[in-house]
């Protein structure tokens, strides 16, 4: 059965998407830490981040660098911190949430964004990439 990502990516489940290659599929979390928190996924529905091929790994890692330089020049924050925990769903996934504080990156506090704001955002950071 294919993962949520993997139907994201195919558009079975619409998304904000923000950038996509041939490999890799980054858009905004509808549950987001923070505005502007990102997920960047590969497009190959694999588990668990280590089991990534050694390139795909550097090449999932040099794809979300550039997300996340393009989300700091949008959304006002100290940094980007990234995070790969991929308990909640088997497909890899890197988190990008823009951090004003620790607090930011622990998966606790949720802002409410309406459609209209995710649309933006995305489409900022796209523009910035």
């Amino acid at each position: 059965m294919s993962s949520i990502f993997t139907k994201i990516i195919n558009g079975e489940i619409p998304s904000y998407k923000v950038a996509e290659n041939e490999k890799f599929y980054a858009f905004l979390d509808i549950n987001p830490n923070a505005k502007g928190h990102t997920l960047v996924v590969p497009k190959e529905e694999v588990n668990k981040l280590f089991d990534l091929d050694e390139e795909s790994y550097n090449q999932l890692m040099i794809f979300s660098r550039k997300i996340a330089i393009a989300i700091e020049k949008v959304i006002p924050c100290e940094r980007i911190g990234l995070s790969v925990i991929g308990l909640e769903v088997p497909h890899v996934h890197v988190h990008l949430i823009p951090l004003q504080k620790m607090e930011d990156i622990q998966f606790i506090k949720k802002v409410k964004l309406l459609p209209e704001e995710f649309e933006k955002t995305a489409k900022a950071i796209a523009a910035n990439l």
